[in-house]
């Protein structure tokens, strides 16, 4: 692997907190001079597929930021193990453009891999975010807005001991 990491924000900004990860990687993106080299960040939005395919191109560790509900208080930032969520498809995923949650592009991409002889990441985390509201709206609710900074430092944290570990080596959060 490359040791490339690609922090993506995933999200709709005109549903409400649905848009968390998409404000927390623009304001990542803020503090590009503190990320370390081969650290990528990209507002993905609802574009899963083009997410899918881009990550084609080779990276070891795959960050997405997203609203993640998961039923705790509204603004509750979790951060979720979720390399294995790629091996297999859950049982009738329908590949909906403009409704591609992480565990279905992480799908998608097992098998864009598996049909290229790409390799997917060897590490994939979620920095989640309990959303209070996902109605029409453009906007994040005050507890998701309250999360974005310590969203950021969860990322910048994560990719500096993700960087600093061996190849062989266990992160554990």
């Amino acid at each position: 692997m490359s040791g490339r990491t690609l922090v993506a924000g995933i999200g709709n900004v005109f549903l409400g907190d649905d848009g968390f990860g998409v404000e927390a990687v623009r304001r990542l993106a803020e503090h590009a001079a503190d990320l370390p080299e081969g650290v990528e960040t990209a507002d993905v939005g609802v574009r899963g597929v083009h997410l899918a395919y881009r990550l084609l191109d080779g990276y070891d560790t795959l960050v997405l930021v997203d609203a993640t509900a998961r039923g705790g208080e509204p603004g509750t930032l979790y951060l979720i193990d979720a390399t294995a969520a790629g091996d297999a498809a859950p049982p009738g995923t329908v590949l909906d453009a403009h409704r591609m949650t992480p565990d279905t592009v992480l799908a998608l991409l097992g098998t864009l891999c598996a049909g290229t002889g790409a390799a997917p990441p060897r590490r994939i985390w979620v920095v989640g975010c309990e959303p209070a509201c996902l109605d029409e709206g453009i906007g994040l609710s005050p507890q998701a807005a309250a999360a974005v900074p310590e969203a950021v430092r969860t990322v910048l944290d994560l990719v500096h001991r993700t960087h600093e570990q061996t190849p062989d080596s266990d992160l554990v959060p």
